[in-house]
């Protein structure tokens, strides 16, 4: 049903559409990084059948966290309830972190930065992104890695690049 074109795979357009009528009207950049995460690497930006059965569940996954840290109910995430949640499922950020994340959603007028859920979504993926790709250079859990530049850049950069 989500592969509109029947090539086999889905594309940031199918999967966009899928997902907005599913949960809510979901941006771009946060499907083409999903895209990136979930995709086979030898893949251009498209997943087939079982890449989005794994996309799908980790999204029903962040759902329940995004419910459960909701605490006003109002269908957004503020700075606070986002620190919570990361805290909860085990990424304690620092405050200056959150606060260069968050800046990333801002619109510029100074009001408080609230999150919809495919914004929490690509928070959420970032950090644990991020913290895995740092994982796997810590070998002895120690909190710090030596990194070669390019080992950096290539950990990195696809967590940044706007795939706009």
């Amino acid at each position: 049903m989500v592969d509109r074109d029947r090539s086999g795979f889905i594309d940031d357009r199918e999967l966009q559409q899928a997902l907005s009528s599913s949960f809510h009207s979901f941006n771009l950049r946060t499907i083409r990084l999903l895209m990136f995460l979930f995709k086979h690497p030898h893949e251009s930006l498209r997943i087939g059948p079982k890449e989005f059965t794994e996309l799908w569940n980790c999204l029903g996954h962040w759902r329940g966290i995004f419910e459960r840290y909701d605490k006003d109910r109002s269908g957004k995430i503020d700075p606070l309830e986002l620190r919570d949640a990361l805290y909860g499922i085990g990424y304690a950020v620092p405050a200056s972190v959150l606060q260069l994340l968050l800046s990333k959603y801002s619109d510029g007028n100074n009001r408080r930065v609230e999150l919809g859920f495919d914004s929490f979504v690509e928070c959420g993926m970032i950090i644990k992104g991020l913290t895995d790709k740092f994982k796997d250079k810590d070998k002895r859990y120690s909190g710090s890695a030596t990194l070669a530049y390019d080992d950096f850049m290539s950990m990195v950069i696809p967590f940044l690049v706007s795939y706009d």
